[in-house]
């Protein structure tokens, strides 16, 4: 056998052995989801006992207050969308009293939670489709692209709430969750992040998807906070990244 066919030969190049397939590093790892699947069921656990009570929430709340509330969740928080809540329901019960507001109208109710032409043009966007297919949207996402109003997040939350399917309703504060337990994205959108897209998918991927999404914007807000989190309170620093590395750097001899 000549240098040549020594060095060309797969067998001889390879020792008999196969060659690993690179690792996708836009996909969550074993060990990633383990962490993941792990840190549902703590935070579902914690959010039994510590958990925020809102009336969408409640077992009575249909699809359409809880489809509803995610377009008036938009750029504002849940404490402020909770004392509008009840007053809002009352004067727009179902897609077509929504529908049929005037966007004036619509502009005035909606006027104390802020951004109200914004709000009410979505709101009155996807009213109007609701109201002319009986309440129902379709179960493929795909088809979600063209309905006003309708982004990722509402997506998911239709696909969710309305078809049972397990739907992250992932935004900046889910994903600072899962970021800081497991690894930081690495696309600045989180629409567009594969491996954040993954992450979250297999986060709520049990069979309550709709109480671990609620327990982790929980979690975002009342523990893994933005500023100021409070790690020493965490019940699963034991196991997260950003702790870790926050411990290590304030330790003696670092600062």
């Amino acid at each position: 056998m000549s240098l040549a066919d020594s060095v060309s030969s797969p067998g001889a190049a390879t020792s008999g052995k196969k060659r690993r397939a690179p690792r996708d590093v836009d996909a969550p790892t074993r060990s990633e989801k383990a962490k993941l699947t792990r840190l549902a069921g703590d935070l579902a656990r914690w959010w039994a006992t510590s958990g925020r009570d809102y009336p969408w929430r409640a077992d009575e709340a249909g699809t359409y207050e809880r489809i509803v509330v995610e377009v008036l969740l938009q750029r504002t928080t849940a404490a402020a969308v909770s004392r509008f809540y009840p007053a809002f329901v009352h004067r727009f019960p179902g897609w077509h009293e929504l529908a049929d507001a005037t966007p004036e109208d619509l502009e005035e109710f909606l006027r104390p939670l802020g951004l109200w032409r914004r709000r009410a043009a979505s709101l009155l966007g996807i009213a109007r489709y609701a109201a002319g297919t009986g309440g129902k949207f379709p179960s493929n996402p795909a088809e979600h692209a063209g309905i006003p109003a309708v982004g990722q997040y509402v997506s998911n939350a239709v696909l969710m709430f309305q078809h049972g399917k397990a739907a992250p309703l992932l935004d900046v504060n889910m994903a600072r969750v899962l970021e800081r337990v497991v690894r930081p994205r690495r696309l600045a959108d989180i629409r567009y992040d594969p491996w954040l897209q993954a992450a979250a998918k297999w986060f709520v991927r049990g069979p309550r998807p709709s109480e671990t999404n609620w327990a982790v914007l929980d979690f975002a807000a009342l523990v893994c906070k933005a500023r100021r989190p409070l790690c020493q309170e965490c019940p699963v620093n034991r196991y997260c990244a950003f702790f870790r590395r926050t411990a290590e750097q304030e330790a003696p001899g670092k600062r």
